[in-house]
């Protein structure tokens, strides 16, 4: 029969043996937060953007060059085909990178890269669109041949024209507030450093 001194030895040495080998296992239960994780796991809909103006402007952007692509889409004959070209390729462009830009946003994706001015950028395709659609829509409008699918595709390159102009207006007055924010804060930083600056004492150099 073992004694106590030998039991509290052998539990010791069971104990620390028990910790080397947790500490060496390749089981352990990881510590890291699920918050912190990154990859596509984590990624949420943001019902705000969507409710909001520009998200419901994007959306209809998005449904009306759709409609527009498909309109034009189903035309089987033309001549001229220039003027239906040019359509065609407006509204797929418009389409795509509305779309690209839709998701983006409403999953939080664009937080992800701050490198990329994304208000900017919404300005430039809105702009972009919104003049590519109005011209596209005048040129298809003098060629066409009074078909339906010529028709509804001019109406809803019109209706696309208006919603990217909207949107381009609402972009516009939300780059100008980020661009003043943006140089509001530079001027406080700069009057903080500069008051740090004028707080610390002179160091003097001592000559040798």
């Amino acid at each position: 029969m073992r004694s106590g001194e030998e039991l509290d030895g052998f539990e010791g040495e069971a104990s620390s043996t028990s910790m080397i080998s947790g500490a060496s296992s390749p089981y352990q239960p990881t510590t890291e937060p699920v918050s912190q994780r990154r990859g596509l796991a984590g990624l949420r809909c943001d019902p705000d953007y969507l409710r909001g103006a520009l998200g419901c402007l994007k959306v209809a952007q998005v449904i009306l060059a759709l409609i527009a692509f498909i309109c034009i889409e189903t035309i089987m004959e033309c001549s001229p085909c220039e003027g239906l070209y040019f359509f065609e390729f407006v509204s797929c462009s418009a389409f795509v990178v509305t779309g690209v830009l839709l998701i983006l946003f409403s999953l939080n994706l664009h937080v992800r890269i701050p490198q990329i001015n994304w208000n900017l950028t919404d300005l430039v395709n809105t702009g972009l669109s919104t003049f590519f659609f109005f011209i596209a829509s005048i040129v298809l409008a003098a060629l066409n041949h009074k078909t339906g699918a010529e028709i509804a595709a001019v109406i809803f390159g019109f209706l696309a024209t208006a919603v990217y102009a909207v949107n381009t207006f609402l972009a516009v007055q939300k780059w100008r507030v980020s661009v003043h924010q943006q140089s509001t804060s530079d001027y406080i930083r700069a009057r903080t450093e500069s008051r740090d600056v004028d707080g610390r004492p002179e160091i003097q150099r001592l000559d040798t």
